[in-house]
């Protein structure tokens, strides 16, 4: 082969080193494409979730789990379904709210970005836990009015709790 032929392998040698360097960029940005897309890293599946009441200080009871003594609270739940919350507080009436977990635009952004870089299998976990969603409102102000005792809720919570001034 000579020196012609050592220099031909050399240059393809070259040549090749070059070009798994840029399948390994490539490769290395389709990744990066891919995980920056993927609601469930950068939403991730629960948020922050705020409870406030007019007035403050009730107890709050949810109907996945979640409670506290007086409001305001602030609690880390999962964006994946819908739930009520309950307020009560002594000479007040007891109050209900609903909690949707609703897809939003910033969950669009990270399924767009799931489609376009292959991430099936991330569009499939971002759909099943939730992250794709918000908890709205959030936060969630509930308005409670006075209980004058002229309803059994009432006699009931004065029973469980005589109101305090």
């Amino acid at each position: 082969m000579g020196i012609l032929g050592n220099l031909g392998v050399l240059l393809m040698t070259q040549i090749r080193l070059k070009a798994h360097v840029r399948l390994s960029l490539v490769a290395a940005l389709a990744a990066m494409a891919t995980l920056s897309g993927c609601a469930t890293i950068t939403r991730g599946s629960q948020e922050n979730f705020t409870v406030t009441t007019d007035p403050a200080g009730a107890a709050i009871k949810t109907s996945n789990g979640f409670s506290c003594e007086a409001t305001p609270c602030t609690f880390r739940m999962p964006r994946k379904t819908d739930f009520t919350v309950t307020a009560t507080k002594a000479g007040y009436k007891p109050a209900k709210a609903t909690v949707s977990s609703t897809f939003v635009k910033a969950g669009g952004q990270a399924m767009a970005g799931n489609i376009l870089f292959g991430g099936v299998i991330g569009g499939i976990i971002d759909t099943g836990n939730g992250s794709l969603n918000d908890l709205l409102p959030n936060p969630l102000t509930i308005k409670m009015e006075k209980d004058d005792g002229t309803g059994a809720a009432a006699a009931d919570s004065n029973a469980a709790a005589p109101a305090t001034k």
